[in-house]
C-alpha cells in the first residue's frame, strides 16, 4: 500500500534561516483544548475598551511564558505578536537579516521545535500536532492583515477553522 503524499508546507526556494517576518501556527494534537481555562468562553471587544484577556490554563500560561522567553534564547529574534487559543497558537517571528549564514543561526524550524519540546517536557507529555504551519510575511499589507487576524482571533473563536464543539 502506498502512503499518501504530504502536501509541502514550506515555500519551495525560501531560506527559513534568512531574516524576515514569519506568521506561525502550531496546533495541539487532536485539537485538544488545553490552553484556555474555558474553551467555550464568549469573547467580545468594544474598540474603545482594551482587548479582553481570556484566562489561560496552566498549560496556556506555560506556553505564554515560553513564547515571551524566545528572544532571551535566540539573539535578535523578536516575537512581534502572538495569541494563545484553546488548541493552537499564532505568532509572528522576526528573524534578523545577516551578512552570510552563521552555523549556529536559528531557523524558524529550530525555534518552533525547541519551543514545542520545552513545553512538552515541562508538561510531561507531548501535546503537539506534528510540524507547524508557516507563512512568510511579504510586505506591510500582508503584515497588517495578519496582525488584525491575530488580534481578532479570540473574538471569532466559534467560527475558527480549529474550533470543535464538544
Amino acid at each position: 500500500m502506498e502512503l499518501p503524499k504530504r502536501k509541502r508546507n514550506r515555500l519551495k526556494y525560501h531560506d527559513y534561516g534568512a531574516g524576515g517576518a514569519y506568521f506561525i501556527t502550531i496546533c495541539t494534537k487532536d485539537r485538544k483544548n488545553v490552553f484556555w481555562e474555558n474553551a467555550h468562553a464568549i469573547v467580545g471587544e468594544d474598540s474603545i475598551l482594551p482587548q479582553i484577556r481570556i484566562p489561560l490554563s496552566q498549560y496556556g500560561k506555560l506556553a505564554e511564558d515560553t513564547i515571551q522567553a524566545i528572544p532571551t534564547h535566540y539573539h535578535n529574534v523578536r516575537v512581534d505578536r502572538y495569541v494563545i487559543m484553546p488548541n493552537h497558537i499564532h505568532l509572528i517571528l522576526f528573524l534578523p537579516y545577516r551578512d552570510g549564514r552563521m552555523i549556529s543561526a536559528p531557523t524558524v524550524s529550530s525555534i518552533i521545535g525547541q519551543t514545542k519540546r520545552y513545553i512538552s517536557k515541562q508538561i510531561g507529555k507531548d501535546i503537539w500536532q506534528k510540524s507547524f504551519h508557516d507563512h512568510v510575511i511579504r510586505g506591510e499589507a500582508d503584515y497588517e492583515k495578519i496582525v488584525r487576524y491575530i488580534c481578532e482571533n479570540p473574538m471569532r473563536w466559534e467560527s475558527d477553522c480549529f474550533y470543535e464543539k464538544i
